[in-house]
């Protein structure tokens, strides 16, 4: 990310903002084999590729209530105070988000109703390893107990001895959440999908992951649903010279810092807040511990000079980023014509990192150009609809030739006389 590119004209642009390409070929082929090894073998398998992928021996599938209960005297107090902060202002947003019940009569006597209920069975993948994602946990679990979903179970890799990380513990105690899984990876995708001899299969899956947790995802997504195909993290910032560029440089490497597959760009209208911007990157990097990772990202990330905010407008709703930052004089301006970002981050106060933990907004988002087309989770995510119609036959008759009309229009015939019957028009 050390080059700057200035004012690239629409043939560069175009090329610029494709994202990282990943042959993802040798991946797939183990993730069927393990998801193939779930199906067959069930819980040993879970046990074996614990041992294989994360190095640890586990006596037992599923965490005690004890260990979640007792997670809170192993906590350090300002994580657990941290968590539970947190706790409140997601719940409080997920909260707002209920949705009254739709009840109209469209004619009358033509009464129509739109139900929404929880999704019963929830499966939660919580990632693990070098960044257990305890705050993850949280922004899942809390919407789908708002939601009132009735059995959610969270999967998350342990560590080398069998245990789970206590932020883990602790945040899935203060959710609620009672079960607790071993397993992480593509296995834990599989035992969702399809269960085992301890695991019951469930309605949805939801969480991002690695490589390939994803593509274990899109694999088992025939047969169960899932939230969305989460990608790397990704960060796009428009700023002109009323924003602070220590701060966006920090924003910057708050999301290279995710992975080597991480992207994150600078959309600057200015020639001299890109060069502050990029000498604030190379002084802040020198501090952070995971240096060799966010290098790594920044790599593959941008620093843009362009010549208006329109043409920022123009990139950013095209590439559609998961986080999007406007650090602009007049910000919500810009924001009103976004038509496309996961999530939206306004002025120079608005760190994205807000939103991966503490605002109340939820951090599981779409990343790769999904954003066009899908938005992130929300309560309702974890909810199914269903309408129910009540035709008095007033109503009926009211509606009558319309259908009869559409119904022979199509050549459907049965559909017609379902109608005629009851209105006196068959024998």
């Amino acid at each position: 990310m050390r080059e700057i590119i200035y004012y690239p004209d629409s043939f560069q642009t175009e090329r610029l903002f494709i994202r990282p390409f990943t042959d993802d070929t040798i991946a797939e082929s183990a993730v069927k084999d393990i998801i193939q090894d779930v199906r067959r073998e069930g819980d040993s398998s879970l046990v074996r590729y614990a041992k294989i992928l994360d190095g640890a021996t586990i006596d037992s599938l599923f965490v005690t209530q004890e260990e979640i209960e007792n997670s809170e005297f192993y906590m350090d107090k300002n994580v657990k105070i941290a968590i539970e902060n947190a706790s409140r202002n997601i719940a409080k947003f997920h909260k707002a988000q209920s949705v009254p019940e739709t009840d109209i009569e469209t004619l009358p006597g033509v009464r129509c109703v739109l139900k929404r209920v929880p999704i019963e069975r929830i499966g939660l993948y919580i990632p693990g390893g070098t960044a257990p994602l305890f705050s993850t946990l949280l922004m899942l679990a809390i919407p789908a107990k708002i939601a009132g979903c009735k059995e959610i179970t969270v999967f998350t890799p342990p560590a080398k001895d069998g245990s789970v990380n206590k932020n883990i513990l602790y945040s899935a105690k203060v959710a609620g959440i009672k079960n607790i899984v071993k397993a992480g990876g593509a296995q834990a995708i599989a035992a969702m999908a399809y269960g085992t001899e301890s695991i019951k299969k469930c309605d949805k899956i939801f969480g991002p992951g690695n490589r390939y947790v994803s593509i274990a995802k899109q694999f088992v997504s025939n047969t169960v649903s899932v939230d969305m195909f989460a990608g790397p993290s990704e960060l796009m910032v428009i700023a002109d010279d009323t924003a602070n560029s220590s701060f966006v440089a920090a924003d910057l490497l708050s999301q290279a810092e995710h992975g080597k597959d991480s992207q994150v760009i600078l959309l600057s209208l200015s020639e001299s807040f890109a060069l502050k911007c990029s000498s604030e990157i190379d002084k802040q990097i020198q501090k952070l511990s995971r240096r060799k990772e966010t290098e790594e990202s920044l790599r593959k990330s941008k620093m843009v000079v362009i010549s208006s905010l329109d043409e920022a407008i123009k990139i950013a709703n095209k590439y559609a980023p998961e986080h999007l930052i406007i650090a602009v004089k007049e910000p919500w301006e810009c924001a009103d014509r976004i038509t496309s970002a996961g999530s939206i981050f306004i002025g120079n106060f608005s760190p994205e990192s807000a939103g991966d933990y503490a605002s109340g907004t939820n951090h599981t988002l779409p990343t790769g150009g999904w954003a066009r087309s899908q938005g992130g989770i929300t309560t309702d995510s974890f909810c199914r609809t269903y309408t129910i119609q009540e035709i008095s036959e007033r109503g009926l008759y009211s509606l009558a030739n319309t259908i009869e009309v559409m119904s022979a229009a199509e050549g459907l015939e049965a559909h017609m006389n379902a109608v005629k019957i009851r209105i006196g028009g068959v024998e």
